[in-house]
């Protein structure tokens, strides 16, 4: 079992930036890869992006490609999502999310993701 808690959100304006932290729990936080959701109000869940299990390979959406990063540090059982130039249209709730590491491959919204956070609030100003 794996369990997920965000961190970093808040509110902000327009242009400004925000670093999440998804930290885990237990030690085989490293044989994940990791994914990152949002959802803003009435709208369904949008997949933001992911990384493998080693962090050698990282995929973000058209949405937010070249303003978002994702990076991890197993060392500290923490995934990331560096939000620069952040956009009104950017808030939502944004949730971290774990799943086997096979098949080793990005881009993968489909999952299955078997653990989930429980969010963190990202509020972006105008």
């Amino acid at each position: 079992q794996v369990q997920l808690v965000e961190s970093g959100g808040g509110l902000v304006q327009a242009g400004g930036s925000l670093r999440l932290s998804c930290a885990a729990s237990g030690r085989t936080f490293s044989s994940y890869a990791m994914g990152w959701f949002r959802q803003a109000p009435g709208k369904e869940r949008e997949f933001v992006g992911d990384i493998s299990w080693t962090g050698s390979y990282a995929y973000c959406s058209d949405s937010v490609k070249g303003r978002f990063t994702i990076s991890r540090d197993n060392a500290k059982n923490t995934v990331y999502l560096q939000m620069n130039s952040l956009k009104p249209e950017d808030t939502a709730v944004y949730y971290c999310a774990a799943r086997s590491q096979f098949p080793v491959r990005v881009n993968w919204p489909q999952g299955p993701w078997d653990y989930w956070g429980q969010g963190t609030q990202v509020t972006v100003s105008s």
